[in-house]
């Protein structure tokens, strides 16, 4: 074994490929089931300072909830405790139009709230707990260049060095993101339903500077527990608060939109003509340079299916399904992959302490573990593609609907019913147990439940389940309107059958 990885002790190993949020969380997760863990990272450490320019270039803010934070504890209570310590939440949207005008919209009635937190800053927490868990070995700048999951080998490089390492894996965990080799490899080997769609819209990110108080001090220059939108119809710009007083900008817009933003003139002008008290706060100066430097990226979003091979391999996260950020569940829904496959593993009594009988054995199966992730692949494929179909369609939502006198009657009308038949909030703790025995365990939500809070602040319904409600939901809320402009249509039309009557006896008796 290469450089910086040293000797594993027997028992059986699972070998991590990515060392993002969503592997980190695997890795420790198998890690307290007491498996042999390594996870491989092509990468640099994210915590090395050689390391954050770059991913201060390209990361929208994330926005962890309940579905993220209930997969943090399902793993480590005390950990995500900690993390809990560095985000800043945010209990709506505030909407600006283009006249400066604010609107807030809550989330939840009863206060609840997403939470921004720095994507890097994530990330270096996990790898920190990661570290310290005896039975994780780390290695960076570790590519991995073929896999046999017949025989269970990757062939990995040492991309300092050039060396190449044979390394042997009872399981492999593919979590490389979007683009992942892991996927790629799996193609190979089983037949997998892909599909990939670039939408034609980019975003890049902006950087709005903290300003300051009467003391001097660095102050926020808007409102920090608020998630900002400035919608304008077919693009939008949003701001994600900070710990260090600032705001993440990002700009969502059609290509064709991006590509007449060529000048110095045509940004400054575009931005004062749709967004003018956001370029007062961004600075004129501060837009130009991050137009400059950063780059635009792309929106995709990847749907697969099954996700494992036999007892060998599993794709997670973004690897399994990537998605448009516009329902800023992309992070929850990879950190809770991790919790829905352990409360699987765990139903099928997958013991991992002991090496497999036939180690070595290229036909040997491990039949709990091959059902195990069989069912993971059946089971989160239905949540994955709503989602998936859920976050295109709140860009809809976020960029013009917010905006529209239906929606907002539309919300108060569901907020009334949500209050009417659910009078009792249900917090994440009040789930703590039942989540960690079953991946879902509110099969049919009574009551009358907003499509947002069940998507946002209820991991106790999976995201199929949420979207089959809402669409019930949705067609009696149409056809009590449509029944009612009927009724109402009736009504007017007896009324003036009788005064038309009237009208008549009148006249002939004159």
């Amino acid at each position: 074994m290469s450089g910086n990885i040293r000797p594993l002790d027997n028992g059986r190993k699972v070998v991590v490929v990515g060392a993002g949020p969503v592997g980190c969380l695997a890795a420790i997760a198998f890690a307290k089931m007491n498996w042999q863990v390594e996870i491989y990272e092509s990468r640099p450490d994210l915590r090395l300072p050689s390391s954050k320019a770059a991913t201060q270039q390209r990361s929208i803010n994330l926005a962890i909830s309940s579905r993220g934070i209930a997969a943090l504890r399902a793993v480590d209570a005390s950990a995500a405790d900690r993390f809990l310590e560095t985000v800043i939440p945010m209990r709506g949207r505030m909407i600006h139009d283009r006249h400066g005008n604010l609107q807030s919209q809550p989330y939840d009635r009863d206060g609840q709230c997403i939470n921004s937190i720095d994507r890097a800053l994530l990330n270096e927490e996990l790898l920190e707990e990661a570290s310290a868990v005896p039975n994780i070995r780390l290695a960076f700048k570790h590519k991995v260049l073929s896999a046999d999951f017949d025989q269970r080998v990757l062939v990995v490089q040492d991309v300092t060095s050039g060396t190449d390492t044979r390394v042997n894996f009872d399981l492999c965990i593919g979590a490389d993101g979007s683009y992942s080799f892991i996927r790629r490899q799996l193609m190979r080997v089983v037949r997998m339903n892909f599909q990939q769609e670039y939408i034609p819209h980019e975003y890049i990110e902006l950087k709005m500077p903290a300003g300051q108080d009467e003391h001097g001090k660095p102050a926020f220059l808007l409102d920090p527990n608020h998630l900002h939108i400035w919608p304008r119809h077919s693009f939008m710009l949003i701001a994600l608060p900070n710990k260090d007083k600032s705001f993440t900008c990002t700009l969502f817009a059609p290509t064709v939109e991006f590509d007449r933003l060529i000048t110095r003139e045509d940004i400054l002008l575009w931005f004062q003509n749709h967004f003018p008290d956001a370029l007062s706060l961004l600075g004129e100066d501060k837009l130009l340079e991050d137009f400059k430097r950063n780059p635009r990226s792309p929106l995709i979003t990847t749907k697969v299916m099954p996700y494992h091979y036999k007892d060998r391999c599993v794709i997670l996260g973004d690897a399994a399904h990537s998605m448009v950020p516009f329902y800023g569940q992309g992070l929850n829904c990879g950190l809770e992959d991790v919790r829905v496959l352990l409360t699987l593993l765990r139903e099928e009594c997958v013991i991992p302490s002991a090496p497999m009988p036939s180690s070595g054995d290229p036909d040997f199966i491990d039949q709990k573990l091959c059902k195990a992730l069989s069912r993971y692949s059946e089971s989160r494929h239905e949540d994955v593609v709503a989602i998936c179909e859920l976050a295109m369609d709140n860009y809809v939502e976020m960029r013009h609907s917010v905006t529209t006198p239906f929606y907002i009657f539309r919300k108060a009308l569901e907020d009334f019913l949500f209050s009417l038949t659910c009078p009792r909030p249900t917090s994440v703790s009040s789930m703590a147990e039942p989540l960690s025995r079953t991946a879902f365990p509110t099969v049919n939500p009574r009551g009358w439940l907003p499509l947002y809070t069940m998507v946002t602040f209820r991991p106790d319904i999976s995201y199929a389940t949420a979207r089959r409600k809402a669409a019930r939901q949705a067609t009696i809320l149409t056809t009590t309107a449509r029944l009612g402009a009927v009724a109402v249509g009736a009504t007017s039309f007896y009324f003036t059958l009788r005064a038309l009557r009237w009208l008549w006896s009148e006249r002939m008796t004159s």
